[in-house]
């Protein structure tokens, strides 16, 4: 090593010194003025006059409110779009509940059906001081399934005080309705409990009355759709599922038609379910799946349920959804439903459950916190192994006050030492691009910087020696190519880094030997939602598109999914993490697709080998979208477009026709807020 070699090290050590200490201070700044607000917010909240202005605030900010629709609706005709689609979501909560309820012709066809497999299914449900209503809600519910070879199993720890709940559930084993099963254990089952053990002891003792070789979990307050039984079944014999779940809904009072929520779920979905328990409701699943293990841990009382389908879901081989609202979860006070605050010891066993998982996973250091959404809602931080290398790759052509803008965020505001960046130019003819790439390459960057010119590789031009259409994913693969890292991350010129941690939050999940790609959250210059994740068959080509697209920034999402880090079928290539390995193990960018569609594309060769790809909310960026090549709306860009739409949709036409696994059928594809699907929100009706 020469004299100069290692005065060059030096001295870019000590920048990158100078550069984390200054990051750190600016940092312990903010943290500082964040703390000074905090205790003005404080006072001002505790001042009298303040208090007693409350009704006067509240009533002003309902008027801005309005004013703010008004406005971004865009139109009177905009605002009337608005009330329809609430309009429509009220009617159906009406349709998903007792509208949606078998006829009579229905119910005899479906008892007089005959599958190739018809299991006794064992429903637990442990007792304690149950209300009367409720109690003889839930078992009516059971006793009026159309699949009736099942047996309800009752446990009971109620006190003395509540006798009437044996003396109810006697009455019930007399109705002719609780032995109309094909077994002779079919019916209603009760044992008495000397005394209560918590939802844990008690579902476990309903669990010894049981016999079924599927085993399905019901809370005593709760109440199940008529044909909740039936389509598992059919699931069972068409697709041999050994766990199955369902959407559900919340409702008060005495109606299920009184919904509160309708919570439409996506398939099994391994991340979502460790940062929050989406599936709960109603779990059924092959007895087998508990050999070796227990059902409900005493330990986790409050979130038991959690751990239990954390650890069923990972020995099961084929998980069902059944994306039918199916359950119905009572609301009132003291339930978990109606607010988790009332079993404040949830939130405690909920993260413990996930930690026992994670361990389970081998994955020995993380941190699992609350998120805003709620709190058994969380974000996990895993572990940054090593300090591997990452390259970032920026395509460009002109628009230098965005590279500016993207390099210069990159280098003052991430925390991660280890990358580099390829800046790809391909096409840019003006001196002041030209110049700026001079001052780069002497200037602080120069350490972490290479810039390679696509144009200038004979081997990518024509036989002429002539330029070749812009080929976007011929670009990347030619960044790639000239990259050193162990991790590509790919990125638009027109993006500025928000997130100091960006770079470790994509990379915790890129390590991952189950994953794929990762993207991150992006926001316009507006701070309202770009991109948090694509679903497939999104918009008007039905090809794929951005949810949550448009949405305020601080929007917590669709049952809060903008706030924790999820699976989904793509993300965006305008921020994309990936390991080297894999990028090379599907062939990187299919050059096929010249512009559009070449990340979801790649996304989902990396699904196809079976890989988990991920949005994460936590890596968030501005995206100055479309800044450097324009949109797709008119001319040859919109010919290029429908061109490629049709090779995406011809090339993954069994995937698509499947429908995104992670978007719950019964929303809108002409949307991307996840309204219902206005058009035949009952289509499944007849499916």
């Amino acid at each position: 090593m020469t004299d100069n070699t290692e005065f060059d090290y030096k001295t870019a050590y000590e920048k990158e010194k100078l550069k984390s200490a200054d990051l750190a201070q600016r940092i312990a700044d903010l943290e500082d003025k964040n703390q000074e607000l905090e205790f003005k917010l404080n006072r001002i909240k505790n001042n009298p006059i303040w208090k007693a202005s409350t009704p006067a605030r509240n009533a002003m900010h309902f008027v801005i409110r309005q004013k703010d629709r008004v406005k971004n609706a865009g139109s009177v005709s905009g605002v009337i779009a608005k009330l329809k689609y609430k309009q429509i979501e009220r009617r159906a909560k009406v349709h998903y509940g007792t509208e949606s309820f078998p006829s009579e012709e229905t119910i005899a066809a479906e008892r007089a059906e005959h599958f190739e497999k018809m299991p006794l299914i064992s429903i637990l449900v442990p007792l304690y001081n149950t209300p009367e209503n409720f109690l003889r809600d839930m078992i009516e519910s059971v006793l009026d399934q159309t699949y009736t070879n099942w047996q309800l199993c009752l446990a009971d720890g109620s006190d003395a005080e509540h006798d009437y709940v044996e003396n109810i559930v006697k009455e019930y084993q007399k109705d002719a309705r609780a032995g109309g099963g094909k077994s002779d254990k079919s019916g209603i089952l009760y044992h008495r409990l000397e005394k209560n053990t918590g939802i844990s002891g008690n579902t476990n003792e309903c669990l010894k009355l049981a016999s079924g070789e599927y085993i399905g979990l019901l809370d005593h307050d709760d109440i199940l759709h008529p044909e909740v039984l039936y389509y598992y079944v059919k699931a069972i014999n068409e697709e041999n599922a050994d766990y199955l779940y369902c959407d559900e809904a919340t409702f008060s009072g005495k109606s299920i038609d009184h919904m509160i929520t309708m919570h439409f779920k996506p398939d099994y979905a391994p991340d979502n379910l460790r940062a929050n328990n989406y599936i709960c409701h109603f779990s059924v699943f092959k007895r087998t799946l508990l050999d070796g293990t227990e059902l409900f841990r005493s330990k986790f009382d409050g979130s038991q349920d959690h751990d239990m389908i954390l650890r069923l879901t990972d020995a099961a081989e084929h998980i069902v959804h059944i994306p039918r609202l199916l359950y119905y979860w009572r609301s009132h006070a003291g339930s978990v439903a109606s607010d988790i605050s009332a079993k404040s010891y949830a939130i405690d066993a909920a993260r413990g459950a996930v930690a026992d998982h994670l361990r389970r996973h081998g994955y020995d250091h993380f941190k699992i916190t609350s998120t805003r959404a709620f709190e058994t809602i969380f974000k996990i931080a895993y572990e940054v192994e090593g300090l591997p290398k990452i390259s970032i790759i920026i395509p460009t052509c002109e628009h230098l006050e965005d590279l500016k803008r993207c390099l210069t965020s990159i280098y003052q505001k991430s925390t991660y030492d280890n990358y580099e960046i390829i800046v790809v130019e391909n096409g840019s003819t003006s001196k002041e691009i030209r110049a700026y790439y001079d001052e780069l390459r002497n200037g602080a960057m120069s350490c972490v910087l290479k810039i390679v010119d696509f144009y200038e590789d004979k081997s990518n031009l024509n036989p002429d020696g002539s330029k070749p259409a812009f080929n976007f994913s011929a670009v990347v693969n030619y960044g790639v190519k000239h990259s050193t890292g162990d991790y590509i991350l790919l990125l638009n010129n027109d993006t500025e880094v928000i997130t100091v941690n960006w770079l470790e939050e994509l990379l915790m999940y890129a390590q991952r030997s189950d994953v794929g790609a990762v993207g991150g959250k992006l926001y316009f210059p507006n701070r309202k939602i770009q991109h948090a994740g694509v679903v497939l068959r999104l918009g008007a080509h039905r090809t794929a598109g951005h949810c949550h697209y448009g949405q305020e920034g601080m929007n917590l999402g669709y049952m809060g999914r903008l706030c924790y880090a999820q699976n989904m079928s793509a993300v965006t290539g305008a921020c994309l993490m990936v390991s080297r390995a894999k990028y090379d193990e599907v062939g990187g960018f299919d050059e096929g697709f010249r512009v559009s569609l070449n990340d979801v594309d790649f996304c989902l060769k990396l699904r196809e080998k079976g890989y988990l790809n991920i949005f994460t909310p936590f890596a968030e960026m501005y995206h100055y979208e479309s800044a450097s090549r324009g949109l797709d709306l008119e001319g040859e860009n919109a010919k290029r477009y429908d061109e490629e739409s049709e090779h995406f949709k011809n090339k993954w036409k069994e995937v698509l026709d499947k429908g995104d696994p992670y978007y719950n059928p019964n929303f809108s594809l002409d949307r991307s807020d996840f309204s219902l699907n206005i058009e035949g929100y009952s289509s499944l009706r007849n499916s």
